[in-house]
């Protein structure tokens, strides 16, 4: 479904707390969701699998790297979608935006080991990329696994909550081929069932479920739950790039993280200290969020940039 399809779709209420479900656990049955909302199954399972096959909601594995980068792109006039396509379609990026202001495009990569011939080599000569400045993510406050739409009661979060969501990780180096095989099927359906799976890796089902379980427990992998902002009824995005003092950085990054408005809050190195993606339903919302009060004498700056379209979310394409 297009970014133009989306505009034309109203979601219900029933609809709405499905995906918020599935925002606590993409991988919960249709019968745990329906149990949790105290709504029929069948309800459940039907409003379930239409979201899920019009896209309007998506669930994935992404796989979680050593290091992490906020790459703002200036891009030569007329060639910012061409940059955005040759970034997007590069497996090391989890998202790329588009923005307004100084930078042209915005994109996250993750890696581990050595970066040197990417930044040096590789992204310079991305086409029509004319200049990079590169944010390295020191802390990661909340990501977009940790973003929630608030259609759900705090005893329904709970009830549905399996893992907790973490925002850092201890990467393990040399995952075994089954490992990987598992992880490229998650990345391709989060939902899939562990019979699909086992088929697929050649392995049982019990040796399946316990791989998975391995793999989320210790970080190696985050099954996410897509939702593009417009489709529930937040058209307007903007990354904001804040600035503070080092006293500042942990406790106003714990407090963005707590607000409903934030999908990802992040710590970086840089020009500045912070960076904020905010999704909101219109620009007066967006003004009252960088007015409002709580930033205190925290914020010293901040500049936002307003997202024009998203190429990539959680390591996924979506159409254009």
């Amino acid at each position: 479904m297009t970014r133009a399809e989306e505009r034309m779709i109203e979601l219900s209420t029933v609809q709405r707390r499905i995906i918020a479900a599935l925002q606590v656990d993409g991988r919960a049955t249709w019968r745990k969701i329906a149990a949790v909302l105290d709504l029929p199954e069948r309800s459940v399972a039907r409003h379930g699998a239409w979201l899920l096959e019009n896209g309007l909601v998506t669930v994935a594995a992404i796989r979680h790297r050593e290091h992490s980068l906020l790459i703002a792109c200036t891009c030569a006039p007329g060639t910012g979608r061409i940059a955005s396509e040759s970034l997007s379609s590069r497996p090391d990026t989890s998202f790329s935006y588009q923005v307004t202001g100084r930078e042209d495009l915005v994109v996250e990569m993750h890696y581990n080991g050595d970066v040197t011939e990417v930044l040096s080599l590789e992204l310079p000569a991305t086409p029509g990329v004319s200049s990079i400045v590169v944010y390295p993510v020191l802390k990661y406050f909340k990501t977009i696994r940790g973003w929630r739409l608030g259609s759900l009661q705090p005893a329904e979060n709970l009830a549905l909550q399996k893992d907790p969501d973490v925002t850092s990780w201890r990467i393990q180096p040399n995952l075994s081929s089954k490992d990987e095989q598992i992880i490229d099927a998650l990345h391709d359906d989060g939902r899939a069932s562990f019979e699909s799976i086992a088929r697929r890796v050649a392995m049982s089902e019990t040796s399946v479920a316990r791989r998975i379980d391995w793999l989320l427990s210790t970080g190696q992998i985050a099954i996410r739950a897509l939702v593009e902002p417009l489709a529930v009824g937040l058209p307007v995005e903007a990354l904001l790039w804040v600035s503070t003092t080092p006293s500042q950085v942990e406790k106003l990054g714990q407090r963005l993280a707590a607000r409903p408005e934030v999908r990802y809050a992040a710590a970086v190195a840089g020009d500045c200290q912070l960076v904020v993606d905010v999704t909101v339903a219109n620009q007066a919302e967006l003004y009252d969020f960088i007015s409002h009060s709580a930033w205190g004498d925290s914020m010293l700056q901040v500049k936002a940039s307003l997202v024009v379209s998203a190429r990539k979310r959680g390591g996924r394409l979506i159409s254009s």
